[in-house]
């Protein structure tokens, strides 16, 4: 990307040019600095209001402390545009979330500046603590730097690291990013509870008074002006922070380096644990994301000059959609459902359903555990939970699934989005491994929709079951099979036979099945709908297997312990001898890209699938011509 505008910038190509500014350059360099983020994701798509938010910060943090010897870990970490661009990838920020580029958040193996690889929630204390002892134990001076959000603070693991941290006695620096939102609008008591003491009565009033008596000593009024919003932080929230054994330090304006640079300097020389909160505003400088910072929060490629705009034609309606439109449809029908999601209102699509059930609508925060044992604890009492959950989060609450939920034998339904590869945001996101964690529960269920009109109907056979299910579904639009009006539900645990061939027998679980159907028209191969990872329809298994010369399983799910797995184990419980390709992710992390790209390269398109099937079974495979 050319830097012509960037003058400053193109100076800075590590953090140690940083530090040979002045403070007027400094903040010209953060001026320029938002101004390169937001040109840089108007053409890539990627985190905005996230990283036009923490531009001073990051400026300041590179400056005051020796990155990379001083550690900085950003919670998330889709605020860390500004930090990668500060840090010697400026030139790379076109390949941002692509193929071979940069990763959207932190990751070690990119550069030595990224200390510590994030993607999911309120991970940062815990790790700037380990950092912050490793350097103790082994006798080196550094600095232990955690970056976390207001949203993040709502998670119990944050809270975990703190109550650690403050009996460790480690030189550890909590910064407390607080712009009053996660992704989705700030839930819960601690959100409330410090708008509550900071907007109260008591400030107000000793605001007021203060000024009564120092209005004849203007020195002192401008004195007492400058110090009221760090001395309001250090009667309240520090009654809270304190007692877990931190020093703390603020609010501060988290935009104004006159205020951010002389405090970190001050908090450098400071020993022990040290919390600062800082105030900044999603989406700062930028006047759209500013006024919407949800819709600003990961956007596509767009015009910066004239915002986020509707496509012409409307997009195809994606499974998270779908979802969301059953979810309404299933709450007019049935009083007892409840929707339940962990801060992910927008991305699960549950907004409709918010503003329609508003007293069935519970948002969590970011807290995977509790709301997974929170659905438990409803569906106890005869209340019918739908738990609306990325896949790569439940993984955050595992344990809660299968001793609160499964082990009791609970009736909650799992929604799981963006079941397999996500594409940009990598293998941090990325639903990989549910099918292979989910059907080894005893009780759980797992459905595995092959398109939207599936899905829905999947979804009410899953609502309509005494026991837990979980039905995954992938990210974005499927093939455009419209749902049906009704809530007409499928037959639970049964596949079905989608195309008769011969000698090959391929089962595919979800929305694999069409590149499937398109492999098997040049092999003559039969295809199976399997729809259920468990239970698995082992009738129509058998079956097919009697018929066939050799089977493939299909699934963008792991390979271990998947899909393939379980028809290899149904088999050998039967007794049945038949050769088994298994086709799906292979045993590593798969990083950001196009997702159909990606499924291209691990062979997982129709013509992958096709010489997959043509390499393993030779002649039985041969294919038929084409006229």
């Amino acid at each position: 990307m050319s830097t012509t505008n960037y003058p400053l910038l193109e100076r800075v190509n590590d953090p140690a040019d940083l530090r040979r500014l002045s403070r007027g350059e400094l903040k010209s360099l953060a001026g320029e600095l938002r101004a390169f983020v937001l040109e840089s994701v108007s053409k890539t798509g990627g985190h905005l209001s996230s990283n036009l938010g923490t531009v001073e910060l990051t400026v300041a943090l590179h400056a005051v402390f020796d990155t990379p010897r001083d550690r900085v870990v950003w919670d998330v970490g889709h605020q860390s545009y500004p930090h990668k661009i500060l840090t010697g990838r400026r030139e790379r920020m076109p390949t941002l979330r692509q193929l071979g580029g940069l990763s959207g958040f932190p990751q070690r193996a990119e550069s030595e500046y990224d200390t510590f690889g994030t993607a999911h929630s309120s991970t940062s204390i815990s790790a700037a603590l380990g950092m912050a002892l490793a350097a103790r134990q082994k006798g080196e001076d550094r600095h232990a730097i955690a970056v976390i959000g207001d949203g993040a603070m709502t998670a119990g693991m944050a809270f975990e690291a703190l109550n650690n941290a403050g009996v460790a006695d480690a030189n550890l620096l909590v910064i407390l990013n607080d712009n009053d939102m996660s992704i989705s609008p700030p839930v819960g008591a601690l959100n409330r509870y410090l708008a509550q003491l900071m907007s109260g009565q008591f400030y107000a009033k000793a605001r007021d008074v203060g000024r009564s008596v120092l209005k004849n000593a203007p020195p002192l009024l401008e004195l007492a002006k400058r110090l009221e919003q760090q001395a309001k932080g250090m009667v309240v929230p520090a009654t809270l922070f304190e007692k877990f054994g931190f020093n703390y330090i603020g609010p501060i304006d988290g935009h104004d380096l006159d205020s951010l640079i002389p405090t970190l300097e001050n908090i450098k020389g400071l020993k022990g644990p040290q919390f600062l909160h800082v105030v900044t505003k999603k989406g700062q400088g930028y006047k759209l994301a500013e006024a919407d910072p949800v819709a600003y929060h990961g956007p596509g490629k767009f015009d910066p000059s004239i915002g986020l705009v509707k496509p012409a034609t409307p997009p195809k309606q994606t499974f998270t959609q779908v979802f969301g439109q059953w979810l309404c449809d299933m709450a007019a029908k049935d009083q007892r459902l409840v929707g339940i999601t962990p801060a992910m209102r927008e991305g699960s699509g549950m907004v409709e359903f918010q503003q329609r059930f508003p007293s069935r609508y519970y948002d969590v925060g970011i807290a995977e555990q509790h709301a997974v044992t929170f659905a438990a604890g409803m569906a106890c009492e005869g209340v019918k939970p739908v738990v609306a959950i990325y896949s790569t989060f439940l993984q955050r609450g595992y344990d809660q699934l299968i001793h609160d939920v499964a082990l009791q034998n609970l009736p909650v339904v799992f929604a799981l989005d963006r079941a397999g590869l996500v594409g940009a945001d990598g293998a941090t996101h990325a639903g990989a491994y549910d099918i292979a964690f989910v059907r080894c529960i005893p009780n759980l269920s797992l459905a595995c929709p092959a398109d939207e009109r599936e899905c829905r109907q999947l979804l009410s056979t899953a609502y309509e079951q005494n026991h837990p299910v979980a039905v995954r579904y992938p990210r974005g639009a499927g093939v455009g099979v419209a749902p049906l009006a009704s809530l007409e539900s499928l037959p639970f645990g049964k596949g079905e036979l989608r195309r008769k061939g011969r000698r090959i027998a391929i089962l595919a679980f979800g929305t694999l099945l069409y590149p499937a159907l398109q492999a098997a028209e040049k092999l003559d191969a039969t295809v199976v709908n399997m729809r259920w990872a468990k239970p698995l329809d082992t009738e129509l298994l058998l079956r097919v297997a009697a018929e066939h010369e050799a089977l493939v399983t299909v699934e963008e799910g792991c390979i271990m312990g998947g899909a393939g797995s379980a028809v290899g184990e149904a088999l050998q419980a039967a007794g049945v001898l038949r050769p088994l390709l298994q086709l799906g992710l292979p045993d590593a992390f798969i990083e950001h890209g196009d997702p159909a790209q990606l499924l291209a390269l691990q062979g997982l398109d129709a013509a992958g699938i096709r010489s997959a099937i043509s390499e393993r079974f030779g002649a039985v495979a041969q294919q038929v011509r084409v006229a």
